[in-house]
């Protein structure tokens, strides 16, 4: 039996979710070890993720281990995947989808006031929090869950993917978990996205098995928002898909232009059947910023509150 590599960062978090992915493998029989890989996003903790560009800078190592023969398998948090997939590799697997929520650490959102600081790298959780609480001021926040838990200010809050605290055990530090239409989430937040080269046909297939495909389907339909967008995790950009009773998929999208107003739309397929990408796509025209740098004014004030 061949052994299946699986490349990952060296976080806690990275490898417990590497770790998911290979209990759900060795579930369909296949047997696994783990690469880790050194991140730019990694080694540059004094520098704001949104200042080296953003998208990319926890993946293009990992995604470069499995290029390069180094391993069969690259596993990540879908949400820092930029919105291309690199040629020679195949987004092969989404499995299960975690809360995609984001969290408080600290204060609770009705605690928050002008002057109290919310310390968070994301654009997307700074512009939507500065909606919700008029006059709140941010602070830089860099490393891992543990570390982060470690740096919050006093009488304010962290914000951290309320996922990443399920899945260490450290739910007990969320003071609040907040519903999307509060904090709609990033592009795939709380999914798992495993990459593997497009032409090895092996690991393909293992990957298939256990892939989920409502997951993947709304993962898809979100990243297709954000390639439509033309931006990542340095973009104040959200995306969330659903998929209802009746199997037809919504999207609700937000941007905020350059001056910081936030502009969200929804859109709905017509059935089971619509292409996931085309509601991103769809989404993406709606939003997608004119010349001056302001959003379409026609899709403002849709998908309920910001």
């Amino acid at each position: 039996m061949t052994t299946l590599r699986i490349a990952t960062r060296g976080s806690r978090l990275a490898r417990w979710q590497a770790e998911r992915v290979a209990v759900l493998l060795a579930a369909e029989g296949h047997s696994t070890e783990l690469v880790v890989v050194s991140t730019t996003g990694d080694e540059r903790t004094d520098v704001p993720i949104h200042a080296m560009g953003g998208t990319g800078v926890f993946v293009h190592e990992v995604q470069h281990a499995v290029l390069f023969g180094r391993a069969d398998l690259a596993v990540h948090s879908a949400k820092d995947l930029p919105a291309a997939t690199p040629a020679g590799l195949v987004l092969a697997s989404v499995p299960e989808r975690a809360d995609v929520r984001d969290a408080l650490v600290g204060a609770r959102l009705s605690e928050l006031h002008a002057g109290s600081v919310a310390a968070t790298g994301s654009v997307r959780r700074r512009v939507q929090l500065a909606a919700l609480v008029p006059g709140i001021e941010f602070a830089e926040l860099r490393g891992n869950i543990e570390t982060r838990l470690k740096k919050v200010p006093e009488s304010g809050a962290i914000v951290v993917a309320y996922a990443a605290l399920v899945r260490l055990g450290l739910t007990a530090h969320a003071g609040d978990v907040l519903d999307p239409t509060l904090m709609l989430p990033q592009v795939a937040q709380g999914a798992l996205a495993v990459e593997c080269r497009a032409d090895d046909t092996i690991a393909h297939a293992a990957l298939r098995a256990i892939d989920d495909p409502d997951a993947h389907a709304c993962v898809a339909a979100e990243r297709a928002f954000l390639a439509g967008i033309g931006g990542g995790c340095d973009q104040p950009l959200g995306a969330l898909a659903v998929r209802g009773a009746d199997g037809a998929l919504t999207l609700d999208a937000l941007l905020a232009d350059s001056g910081g107003t936030i502009h969200r739309t929804t859109v709905r397929g017509a059935d089971a059947g619509t292409a996931p990408e085309s509601l991103g796509e769809q989404a993406a025209r709606e939003l997608a910023p004119g010349p001056d740098g302001t959003a379409p004014g026609a899709a403002q004030g849709r998908g309920g509150p910001t």
